[in-house]
């Protein structure tokens, strides 16, 4: 299969979409370490939740730090794919700091999580 039979035009139908779509979720997943710490994290944050029955609202609380997590890394590792594709792997000033800009925000959005967590779980330990 060569480069002419790759697709370079507006997916058509919504199946073709989703392919797509779950490609890139596989993609982050499988090479990115930390998308993998934050799903092993996620996991505990559910598994707490289920055992110590949680309420409606510290799900809610507790889903919508899981999902910032998620889509930080995600928006991280789309800015550091862009930016490797733009300086081929060279150092420049500018990527380094889109880069850790980047990454800033997944550190804060892990930050939040974990104070969502303490919030959460610590009385609940205690």
């Amino acid at each position: 299969m060569g480069l002419k039979d790759k697709q370079t035009v507006k997916n058509t139908h919504l199946i073709q979409a989703m392919k797509h779509a779950m490609a890139g979720v596989w993609t982050v997943v499988r090479n990115e370490r930390n998308m993998r710490y934050h799903l092993v994290a996620a996991l505990f944050a559910i598994g707490f939740g289920w055992y110590f029955r949680i309420s409606e609202l510290e799900w809610l609380m507790i889903a919508l730090a899981i999902f910032f997590v998620i889509a930080s890394e995600f928006a991280n590792t789309i800015a550091e794919s862009l930016v490797d594709l733009i300086v081929q792997h060279h150092y420049d000033p500018l990527a380094k700091r889109v880069k850790d800009v980047a990454a800033g925000s997944v550190l804060l959005a892990a930050l939040f999580a974990v104070v969502v967590a303490a919030i959460i779980f610590l009385p609940k330990f205690f």
